[in-house]
């Protein structure tokens, strides 16, 4: 706890995520709603996409539903899957526009890309084949 504090103190975007986590469960910690959504946010204004989806999911149960489509476009751009899926029901219901849809998707698939490296899929074959 001490030394995630520590880090998000400096910024660190997963010290804050993880934070989030263990006050909204209070785990280590007194349990405080407030204090987990505090560093929920600080996480996803620092680039954290698990974060970001959590902080939509947040927004959708408390039917603030413009806000929890703009998250989840915003964790989808910084190539998050299940951000993806979301905006596909989110697409299906309404709430988000073909355009805004459409966006996601090419911004997702960018970022996914980004991420793609002959040492990354070289590492995932082998971990694949070990799996066999």
């Amino acid at each position: 706890l001490e030394y995630l504090t520590k880090a998000a103190e400096l910024g660190d975007a997963n010290a804050h995520y993880q934070l989030s986590i263990l006050y909204e469960r209070g785990e280590g910690v007194e349990k405080d709603e407030k204090k987990g959504l505090y560093h929920l946010e600080e996480a996803a204004i620092a680039g954290h996409p698990e974060a970001r989806f959590q902080l939509a999911c947040y927004e959708g149960k408390n039917s603030r539903f413009d806000r929890m489509v703009k998250h989840f476009i915003i964790a989808a751009n910084l190539g998050h899957d299940e951000s993806i899926q979301e905006l596909k029901k989110c697409y299906v219901r309404g709430f988000v526009s073909k355009e805004d849809f459409a966006g996601a998707l090419r911004a997702h698939q960018d970022a996914v890309e980004e991420t793609k490296s002959q040492q990354r899929e070289a590492a995932e074959a082998a971990r694949t084949d070990r799996v066999k």
